[in-house]
């Protein structure tokens, strides 16, 4: 299935998608790749979804990845008596370690941890946001806030606290059973939640061990601090704007969107936009006009893939979701614009072979009008480079390896076929013409752009280009 826009969508399975039906549905409607969030459900569940969606993939011939979202460190207030209690602006409200129920003068904060990383004078957020207290007094089990922003308390809210560095690693015991099984099931990326600084990335990957790839979740603002090397660890990263509207002012939000995406662009890393992108389509058959708008700059930024989250998982329009990002996503994708802002913001290449020959690739299909570019890769690492060129035309990628055409699936441009390697440069052409012709990118005369590495089969060894005729 050939799609008619470069930017993909991933989609979050839930309650209201997980049977395979509706995954087939997903797929036609758009979605390139699936979400599993492990935040909710049981291993069974995200089982079950996988293995429809590789029943999926077997009807339609299209490699299909799938994500496990890891939840991360989860903050939480304790129990509180009843049904909450009211907190008015002004007052002085305590959270402390005891385990007693919370009432209107205290509530219980279970987590050592965070005591330890407080100061006074820091803010505390509650319910994303809905609540704020300032720390005016500090012990090693409690702390002394005023209520700045008021408003009703219950049961295990979230809490957030921007301005600290959590003693915290980004997976907890749950993640670590979580990763365990979803490795097992065969998932093709694991997305790591709360990310604060490079090590979250390197133990990860230690864990992981190769058999899935690592996208970074930026949710935090102490990821900010060091955003370059946690993007040269990772595989690809995803700018989570809820957490981070949470913890930072939400007017600086686009701004950090636009350029967490060109920096991983310039390091040819794949990079999501997410969190409420079509959030009112959980009940609504049609979005919001600033919610399009939305999409549509995420997708204008050069993004490589946009995600629905609740829109899919649990919301009463989960297909129509997709179509809509669909249409907006190739929309965009046909504005005389947006080809003048990838060409504006196209990053240099590096100085190796690799990158000469696929910038090159580039600048050939420009200038012959080929009608698309065919790569062939075993790592996948050179097919990524031609989704960081952003070429004006669709990229054909040719793979034997299952698992590398999957993972491919969130990047950019990138048409994935699972395929074997070929012998020889004869051998070479006639796939690539035949996968061209197959998939509906090109037909009888048309011209490709081929590149590969000689000798064939050698990973990372892309040296050659070759120029050949559709018969």
């Amino acid at each position: 299935m050939q799609r008619n826009r470069s930017t993909k969508i991933i989609a979050t399975l839930g309650p209201a998608s997980g049977e395979q039906e509706t995954i087939a549905a997903l797929h036609a409607a758009g979605a390139d790749l699936f979400r599993l969030n492990f935040s909710h459900g049981e291993h069974a569940d995200h089982l079950a979804r996988l293995n429809a969606i590789r029943a999926v993939e077997q009807a339609v011939g299209t490699p299909i990845g799938v994500m496990a979202d890891l939840q991360g460190p989860k903050i939480r207030i304790g129990t509180i008596q009843g049904d909450g209690v009211d907190l008015a602006v002004g007052a002085a409200y305590r959270l402390d370690l005891t385990g007693q129920p919370g009432d209107g003068q205290r509530a219980p904060l279970p987590h050592p941890e965070v005591f330890a990383a407080l100061e006074e004078g820091m803010d505390l957020l509650i319910d994303d946001g809905r609540l704020r207290l300032l720390v005016k007094q500090l012990g090693d089990d409690y702390a002394e806030c005023e209520v700045v922003t008021g408003g009703r308390l219950t049961d295990r809210k979230g809490v957030n606290l921007p301005q600290a560095l959590l003693p915290l690693g980004a997976m907890t015991a749950k993640d670590q059973a979580d990763l365990r099984f979803a490795l097992e099931a065969g998932v093709d990326w694991v997305a790591l939640s709360f990310v604060q600084r490079p090590d979250d990335i390197a133990e990860a990957r230690r864990l992981i061990a190769g058999r899935a790839a690592v996208m970074a979740k930026i949710e935090k603002p102490a990821a900010l601090c060091q955003i370059d090397e946690i993007i040269e660890l990772a595989d690809a990263v995803m700018v989570a704007r809820g957490d981070l509207g949470v913890e930072l002012p939400v007017e600086e939000v686009p701004a950090l969107q636009k350029d967490l995406i060109r920096r991983a662009r310039r390091a040819g890393k794949p990079v999501v936009v997410a969190t409420q992108m079509l959030e009112s389509m959980i009940s609504a058959p049609v979005p919001t006009r600033a919610e399009v708008s939305d999409v549509a700059t995420a997708v204008y930024d050069g993004a490589d893939a946009v995600m629905l989250s609740g829109e899919t998982a649990s919301g009463g329009f989960p297909v129509e979701a997709v179509e809509v990002m669909n249409r907006v996503a190739a929309k965009v994708e046909g504005d005389p614009g947006y080809r003048a802002i990838m060409d504006a913001e196209h990053a240099d290449p590096e100085a190796t072979s690799a990158d000469a020959i696929t910038a090159a690739a580039r600048q050939v299909a420009e200038t012959i009008s080929a009608t698309a570019i065919v790569t062939y890769t075993t790592s996948g690492s050179t097919a990524l480079r031609a989704a960081r060129e952003r070429p004006p035309v669709p990229t054909l990628v040719l793979t034997p390896s299952l698992i590398t055409a999957r993972r491919l699936a969130v990047a950019w441009g990138l048409s994935c076929v699972h395929s074997a390697d070929a012998s020889g440069f004869t051998d070479m052409v006639d796939r690539a013409c035949r996968a061209a012709a197959d998939r509906g990118i090109a037909t009888s005369g048309d011209r490709l752009v081929i590149t590969a590495g000689v000798p064939f089969g050698t990973p990372g060894a892309t040296n050659s280009l070759r120029i050949a005729w559709v018969p």
